[in-house]
């Protein structure tokens, strides 16, 4: 495996606004840490059931096309090029547009199962990186449990930040957004290398 690559993409994918941190980053400011720890769960457990179901629907194409390996590095490269170049665009009034009043344990969960990048994500991360080299359910249940862990880590960070992590953007919104782009950009370079 190509660990770097992996950890890069899984980071920046995480780690970048998106519902899941900008809903976690507005619920705290508003009503505190612990009381959006109960969001950050269900975001957590719906992670790693679409990352778990992308696995074993990744699997499934692996073994009725052959040749989706190849498009499927493809597809993977565009996708973390398309949200590179939509990091670098993004703006404040357009995550904010994603914030929701809700931060229970349900409405994390449910958020997984309509939220695009969740579920693009899932299909990727695992079909680039997974899927090549690991085909037994232990170790995709590993992977899923590590991945939904980052995903919780994520939601956690932009939840503990609150309103001072929405201060630090809102000064160093370009820079943070061109670093994440060109993090995206080398981990989609990195696949074909």
């Amino acid at each position: 495996m190509h660990i770097v690559p992996f950890l890069t993409y899984v980071f920046v994918t995480t780690f970048t606004p998106g519902p899941n941190n900008i809903m976690s980053m507005s619920s705290a400011s508003r009503h505190g840490f612990s009381n959006t720890l109960k969001f950050t769960l269900g975001v957590a457990a719906g992670f790693f059931v679409i990352l778990l179901l992308s696995c074993y629907f990744n699997l499934l194409l692996f073994h009725f096309v052959p040749k989706i390996d190849l498009i499927t590095s493809i597809l993977g490269a565009i996708y973390m090029l398309y949200l590179a170049f939509k990091v670098v665009k993004s703006t404040r009034a357009t995550e904010h547009s994603h914030d929701q009043t809700s931060n229970s344990f349900a409405s994390g969960l449910v958020l997984q199962f309509i939220n695009p990048k969740v579920i693009v994500y899932g299909l990727t991360v695992i079909s680039t990186f997974i899927i090549p080299l690991y085909k037994s359910t232990l170790m995709f249940i590993l992977f899923s449990l590590f991945l939904a862990l980052v995903g919780f880590l994520a939601t956690s960070c932009w939840a503990a930040f609150g309103a001072g992590f929405q201060r630090f953007l809102a000064t160093y919104r370009s820079l943070f957004n061109l670093v994440m782009a060109l993090m995206l950009t080398y981990s989609a370079i990195s696949i074909f290398i």
